[in-house]
């Protein structure tokens, strides 16, 4: 899910931090850049070995810790397509939902107004509050599904 330019740089990254009262290092800072830009959804891993590029003497545990931190803040979203990873993103502005191809494992993300449905009619039944909704679906992409034939 693209971001808009002016939301990536690196200015708003770090005024980003401090919005949250969160101290601004230059690690933290560019592995909120990293999220922003990332293509897809990255895991911790990822994000090290693309923030290690730039900053060598960065540790997985300080990824680790900042991811963490990020999302107890609000700042991303931790999302699961399987039970082996935790994928990361910003928090989008809307809700959104994944589709995730059992093949190749490509993420498709895509907007439907069921979770608004739902969370209304459950509220309603159950007095729940739901704070958020995830919904994922698996199956097979165009290009697996052929490949399966």
């Amino acid at each position: 899910m693209a971001l808009n330019t002016k939301a990536e740089s690196p200015e708003n990254n770090r005024r980003a931090l401090n919005v949250t009262g969160m101290r601004v290092t230059s690690q933290r800072a560019l592995i909120l850049e990293i999220i922003r830009h990332g293509q897809g959804h990255l895991d911790a891993d990822e994000v090290y070995r693309q923030a290690r590029q730039k900053q060598p003497r960065l540790s997985l545990s300080t990824v680790y810790r900042t991811l963490q931190a990020f999302k107890r803040l609000g700042l991303i979203e931790e999302v699961h397509f399987d039970e082996a990873h935790h994928h990361y993103e910003v928090k989008p502005p809307a809700e959104h939902h994944h589709l995730v191809c059992l093949g190749c494992g490509r993420v498709i993300e895509f907007r439907y107004p069921l979770a608004r449905y739902v969370k209304r009619n459950v509220v309603e039944a159950k007095g729940f509050d739901i704070t958020s909704t995830e919904v994922r679906m698996t199956g097979y992409c165009p290009k697996c599904r052929q490949e399966r034939k």
